[in-house]
C-alpha cells in the first residue's frame, strides 16, 4: 500500500471516476483539490465541502504545485497542461494504478477493441456462479476505487487503452487483449500501432496472457512465451469448431453453441475468451459452462428490441468503432434485405475496411450523423443519406419485408448527436416499436 500522507493531490476531471477519487484520498486522510475543464461537471454537488475545486479551465499553478495528479482517462497525457506539470516533476497516473497498488486479490485484467464488457460479464458472472466473492468494475459499472471498500476475492477489470497508459503496477493473475482494431485514432496521432501499444501494456507483468490466435495484434510485443494461452475460430488451445458448433478446450469439447443464448462468431470467441480467463484463475468449468448457457448479453449489444411480422430489430449501439460493427457483420445470416443505420462520430477511423461487409445486392445502407458522408460514399448506389438516426428510420421503415433485419450497429461514437451510446440504443428501440 502506498502512501499518500503529506502529498499534495490533484484530481482531474470529475465524474463518477473522480469522485471515486476523492472519496479514496480521503478515505487516506488526504484531502485533493479537483480540478473539472467544464463549467458544471457531473458530480460536483457529490463533493464534500472542504475539497477545493476549480471549473471551467486548467488550474496550472495547481497542476504544477501537486505531488500527484490523478488525470481523468478521457485526457490524453499530451495535453499541454499535464506536460508542463510533467515537465515540473509532477508524477501523474489513473485511477487503475492507484487501485493496482491497493488491491489485495488477484486481478482478471481485459481489453480489447471490441467485446471487453461482454466477457468481463461473462468472467464476473461465472465467479460469482462459482460462489467466489467477485468485484467487477473499471471501465464498466462501478469504478475500479470503489471495489476496494468491499471485501473481495477476485477482481475482474475491463480496461480501456487510455486507462492503461497512466497504468505501471498492474500484475494481472490473467491479462487478455481480445482484437485491435482502429478506435480512438484521434487520440493517437501517430495511428494503429501506438493504440496497440497502450493496449499491450495490459500484459505487463501478467501471471498468464489470453491473446486471439485469428488477430496478431494481440500477441504480447516479445511474441509467445510460457504466459501465453490462445483463443481463435477453428485454432488456438481454446477454439470454435465451426463445422460441428461447438466450443473446445484443447481438441476436447466443453459445450456446443445451441446451448447458449449467445449467438454470432463474435460472440463463441468472446466466450472462449472468458473461459480461458476462467480457467486461469482456477474458477469452475462446471460454473462456467452453466454461466454460458444462461447469459443472455449485454443491452446494446446486438440485441434484438423488436420483431415483428418476421421483421428483426437488432440494437448493436455498442458498437462504436468499424471493428465493431465488421464483428457483427461477419457472418451475419439474413434471410431477405439488410438495412443497416451506419453513423455518427467515425474519431478518425477508416471506414474502408467496412467494405466486405457490405458488398452484395441485399444490403442498404442508411447513413446519419457527423460522418454519415463518408459512410454514403462506401456505397452510394445503396445508400440514403440523412441528417438524423430518426430520419433514416423513418425513411427506411415503409420498405421493410418479411425475413428482413433493421441493423443498428453505427461504426460510430454517438456524441455528435445524442448523449451517450445507450440513449442512441434507447431511441432505436423506441422508434423500432413505433414504426416497425
Amino acid at each position: 500500500m502506498a502512501n499518500y500522507q503529506g502529498k499534495k493531490v490533484v484530481v482531474v476531471g470529475l465524474g463518477i471516476t473522480g469522485l471515486s477519487c476523492v472519496d479514496f484520498f480521503i478515505r487516506q486522510g488526504v484531502t485533493p483539490k479537483v480540478i473539472d475543464t467544464r463549467q458544471k461537471p457531473g458530480g460536483l454537488d457529490k463533493l464534500p465541502v472542504d475539497v477545493e475545486y476549480h471549473t471551467g479551465s486548467f488550474h496550472q499553478a495547481w497542476l504544477n504545485d501537486a505531488d500527484l495528479i490523478i488525470s481523468s482517462p478521457g485526457i490524453a497525457l499530451s495535453t499541454p497542461e499535464l506536460v508542463e506539470a510533467a515537465n515540473h516533476g509532477v508524477e501523474i497516473v489513473g485511477d487503475i494504478e492507484l487501485f493496482c497498488r491497493e488491491a489485495k486479490a488477484p486481478i482478471v485484467a481485459i481489453t480489447g477493441s471490441n467485446g471487453k464488457s461482454t466477457v468481463t460479464t461473462l468472467v464476473g458472472e461465472m465467479a460469482s456462479a462459482d460462489g467466489i466473492r467477485v468485484g467487477v468494475g473499471g471501465n464498466i459499472g462501478v469504478p475500479a476505487l470503489t471495489l476496494l471498500t468491499e471485501p473481495y476475492d477476485l477482481y475482474v477489470l475491463e480496461l480501456s487503452s487510455f486507462q492503461l497508459e497512466t497504468t505501471h503496477s498492474l500484475q494481472a493473475a490473467a491479462a487478455t487483449v481480445l482484437n485491435i482494431s482502429e478506435d480512438h485514432m484521434n487520440r493517437y496521432p501517430l495511428g494503429l500501432e501506438q493504440y496497440r501499444e497502450a493496449k499491450l501494456r495490459i500484459y505487463d507483468n501478467a501471471k498468464t496472457c489470453v491473446y486471439n490466435e485469428d488477430d496478431a495484434l494481440t500477441l504480447p510485443l516479445a511474441g509467445k512465451d510460457n504466459r501465453c494461452v490462445s483463443f481463435g475460430v477453428g485454432q488456438g488451445d481454446y477454439q470454435l469448431d465451426n463445422t460441428n458448433r461447438i466450443l473446445k478446450v484443447k481438441g476436447e469439447k466443453v459445450l456446443s453453441t445451441a446451448e447458449m443464448y449467445l449467438s454470432g462468431q463474435h460472440n463463441y470467441t468472446n466466450a472462449l475468451a472468458a473461459l480461458a480467463l476462467a480457467d486461469a484463475v482456477g474458477i469452475s468449468r462446471k460454473a462456467a459452462t452453466e454461466v454460458l448457457k444462461t447469459y443472455h448479453g449485454l443491452a446494446h449489444r446486438f440485441q434484438l428490441v423488436y420483431l415483428h411480422q418476421n421483421v428483426r430489430w437488432i440494437n448493436d449501439s455498442k458498437a462504436t468503432n468499424v471493428g465493431s460493427t465488421e464483428a457483427a457483420l461477419r457472418g451475419l445470416e439474413v434471410e431477405g434485405t439488410l438495412h443497416l443505420l451506419l453513423g455518427g462520430d467515425g474519431k478518425s477511423a477508416d471506414f474502408t475496411s467496412l467494405l466486405p461487409y457490405i458488398s452484395g445486392d441485399n444490403i442498404r445502407l442508411y447513413c446519419f450523423g457527423q460522418d454519415g458522408h463518408a459512410l454514403a460514399n462506401l456505397r452510394p448506389d445503396v445508400s440514403l443519406l440523412t441528417v438524423t438516426m430518426e430520419e433514416a428510420m423513418r425513411a427506411l421503415a415503409p420498405s421493410v419485408k418479411s425475413g428482413d433485419m433493421v441493423l443498428l450497429s453505427p461504426a460510430c461514437a454517438s456524441l455528435d448527436q445524442f448523449k451517450c451510446f445507450e440513449q442512441r440504443g434507447d431511441e432505436f428501440a423506441r422508434l423500432a416499436r413505433e414504426l416497425g
